[in-house]
């Protein structure tokens, strides 16, 4: 699983992409350590955003970070082997990165939130470029909706909230030896969850999983990195300011 974690960068490869241009684009996947039910590992979230990284990576010219693999995942709390951080703590560990980059030359960070929990992501986001620095999220929900249809997926974003339909299909593309038997009949709908952050995961999953699983392929996990790597095209102009304002 290590070769699918960390980028085998050298300094030359950095300088070759033209470290300290205004074109320069680091990209950190930040994922999570947390349950997903019992035939995906714990790892899910940042293989997901560590898939989607690799992706972007192999159309763009940009700088792939190594992950942050624990985030905020007090949600899932109630799952033997779940491990969190603090809000502040994730918050702290990308602007810090954001920081260290810029020193060496690199203005422009996107972050690829491969967990939803992340929530403080955005506020990170959104601080960096009330200060004026150059700094995205990705993938935004709207790039999901595209991926999701692009690939023929039939949960919803609602439905498939978690080990569901998406993250079975991008593992069995680009990890299917971490994928277990089980997920064919782990399906479990729950649209309605309204008291997610006061009650946790546990209350409204035995298994936890919230969606279909039993419809993802292989196929549709490439379909859907695939569809990701277009959308990227805008973040990537906005960046490097190859583009105005959407």
């Amino acid at each position: 699983m290590d070769g699918a974690l960390l980028p085998s960068d050298t300094t030359e490869d950095v300088r070759r992409r033209g470290a300290g241009t205004a074109r320069q684009v680091a990209v950190l996947p930040v994922g999570s350590f947390e349950q997903h039910g019992p035939y995906l590992p714990l790892a899910t979230d940042t293989l997901v955003a560590c898939a989607v990284a690799r992706e972007i990576a192999a159309a763009y010219p940009v700088h792939p970070l190594p992950p942050v693999t624990i985030g905020c995942s007090h949600e899932h709390a109630d799952w033997p082997g779940t491990v969190s951080v603090s809000a502040p703590t994730l918050y702290a560990v990308v602007r810090d990165v954001a920081d260290s980059l810029r020193r060496s030359g690199v203005a422009a960070l996107v972050v690829v939130g491969g967990h939803g929990g992340n929530y403080v992501l955005g506020n990170v986001v959104q601080e960096a470029t009330a200060r004026g620095e150059r700094m995205a999220l990705f993938p935004a929900p709207e790039d999901w909706e595209a991926a999701r249809q692009r690939a023929g997926l039939a949960t919803s974003l609602l439905t498939d909230m978690h080990a569901g339909e998406i993250e079975t299909s991008v593992l069995l593309h680009a990890h299917p030896d971490q994928v277990r038997p089980g997920y064919e009949a782990a399906d479990h709908v729950a649209d309605d969850r309204r008291h997610l952050l006061s009650l946790g995961m546990a209350a409204y999953t035995d298994s936890g999983v919230i969606g279909r699983p039993s419809l993802g392929t292989a196929e549709k996990g490439a379909a859907l990195l695939a569809s990701l790597a277009e959308s990227f095209a805008g973040y990537f102009a906005l960046l490097t300011g190859e583009a105005g304002r959407p």
